[in-house]
C-alpha cells in the first residue's frame, strides 16, 4: 500500500512537472482555439429577432473600474447602432463579442468629453475590423460637424500609415472616419433620423442647460421599445416619449453619495474641485427622479447607466438607489459596462443579462 501511495504521489509529480515544462506549446495551443472561437463567432446570428441593449460604457467622467464613459450598443434584428462613445467604447463593444465592423450609424446626445472621447478609436476600429469602404455615419445635433472634423484631422496620419502598410485592397481609404449628419429638431423638439418598415429612431431635446442641444433617443423595432435619456435633469420630455416603452435607459447620480465627495474635497482643502462635484448635480438626475419617471411613463425595466458617483464597495450601490424601490415597482438595474438586456420580438419579454 505504501508503495503504490508512493508511485502515485511521483507520477503526479512527474505529470505535474510534463505540464510545466509544456506549458507555453499548450498555452498556444488553447490560445489557438480561443482565437479561432472568438474570431469566427457572430453574435449578430446567435441573437434571437428582437430589439438588445449593451452598456459598452456605463459610467461617468469619474474613474471607475466597473463603468468607463458613456456608450450604448443597441441591435435592432440584425443591425448595430451605437449611442455615445466614451473612452472605454470600443474595447467593450468587442469584449461583448461584436464585431466594430457591423456598426452602422453611431449616435451622439451631445458633446460633452466623456460622450465622445472615444470616438476616434471605435471609428478607426469600425474601418479596420472589416475593411469598411465607406466611412460611418455620425448623427448629432447642431456642431456634430465640427467635433467630427476634429478627430478626422487628429487621426489624419495614422489613416495614411495604414493605407500605405496594407494597401488600398485590404484597407479602402474611403472608408476611414465618419460622415458628420447633423439633424434639427422641430418645433416640438424631435427629428426623426431613420424609419423603414422595422425600424424607427427619434431624437429628442432634453434639458442638461447649459449644454445645447442635448438630446435623448427612442428607438423602436417590430413593436419593441428602448428610450435612452441621454444626460438630463427629470424631463417631461423623457417621460413623453417613454411612455409604454419596454426599456428605459436613464442617467442616475446620487445627490447623498456626491456630498460624501464633496465634503472630503473641502476637508482635503481642494475647494473648486468641491464647488465643481456641487454644480454638476443640478444638471443631472437622481436614482429616484429616473423611477418617477418610469412609473409615470409606464415602462417596464429601468436601467440606470451613467452611474455617478462611482460605487466601489458593495453595499453603495444599496445606497445609490435610495427610496427607488417605494417610486418603481417594475425591475432596477444599476448598470454596470457588459450588462445586456433582451427584448425579443412577439412578446412582453425583458431579460437581463452579462457578456462580460
Amino acid at each position: 500500500m505504501k508503495k503504490s501511495i508512493l508511485s502515485g504521489i511521483a507520477l503526479l509529480v512527474l505529470l505535474a512537472s510534463s505540464v510545466y515544462f509544456f506549458r507555453a506549446p499548450l498555452s498556444v495551443a488553447v490560445a489557438k482555439k480561443v482565437a479561432l472561437s472568438h474570431l469566427a463567432a457572430d453574435v449578430l446570428s446567435e441573437l434571437p429577432d428582437g430589439l438588445h441593449v449593451g452598456l459598452c460604457g456605463a459610467g461617468s467622467p469619474m474613474p471607475d473600474e466597473k463603468r468607463g464613459g458613456p456608450c450604448t450598443l443597441v441591435v435592432a434584428g440584425k443591425r448595430m447602432f451605437v449611442f455615445d462613445a466614451g473612452n472605454a467604447s470600443s474595447r467593450n463593444i468587442g469584449k461583448m463579442g461584436f464585431i466594430h465592423g457591423r456598426i452602422e450609424a453611431i449616435f451622439l446626445t451631445h458633446f460633452h468629453s466623456d460622450h465622445i472621447d472615444g470616438l476616434g478609436e471605435l471609428m478607426l476600429q469600425r474601418w479596420v475590423s472589416t475593411s469598411n469602404a465607406a466611412p460611418v455615419p455620425v448623427h448629432g445635433p447642431a456642431g456634430v460637424e465640427t467635433v467630427l472634423a476634429g478627430f478626422m484631422q487628429a487621426y489624419g496620419q495614422d489613416r495614411h500609415y495604414r493605407v500605405a502598410h496594407h494597401g488600398e485592397a485590404t484597407l479602402p481609404e474611403a472608408g476611414f472616419g465618419g460622415k458628420a449628419l447633423p439633424f434639427t429638431l422641430d418645433a416640438q423638439g424631435r427629428a426623426l433620423l431613420l424609419k423603414d418598415a422595422d425600424l424607427e429612431i427619434t431624437a429628442f431635446a432634453v434639458d442638461h442647460a447649459p449644454v445645447h442641444p442635448a438630446v435623448g433617443y427612442r428607438i423602436v423595432y417590430k413593436g419593441r421599445s428602448v428610450v435612452l435619456s441621454g444626460d438630463t435633469k427629470k424631463s417631461a420630455a423623457v417621460q413623453r416619449e417613454a411612455t409604454g416603452a419596454d426599456l428605459l435607459v436613464h442617467e442616475a447620480m446620487s445627490t447623498p453619495l456626491m456630498a460624501l465627495l464633496q465634503d472630503s474635497a473641502g476637508q482635503a482643502g481642494r475647494a473648486k474641485l468641491r464647488q465643481l462635484m456641487l454644480d454638476i448635480i443640478d444638471y443631472h438626475s437622481t436614482p429616484e427622479q429616473a423611477a418617477q419617471v418610469a412609473r409615470d411613463a409606464g415602462v417596464r425595466y429601468l436601467l440606470l447607466n451613467h452611474i455617478a458617483p462611482p460605487l466601489p464597495l458593495g453595499g453603495l450601490e444599496k445606497a445609490f438607489l435610495g427610496e427607488t424601490a417605494s417610486i418603481f415597482s417594475g425591475p432596477v438595474r444599476v448598470g454596470s459596462d457588459g450588462d445586456f438586456i433582451s427584448m425579443p420580438t412577439g412578446s412582453h419579454e425583458v431579460s437581463a443579462s452579462r457578456r462580460f
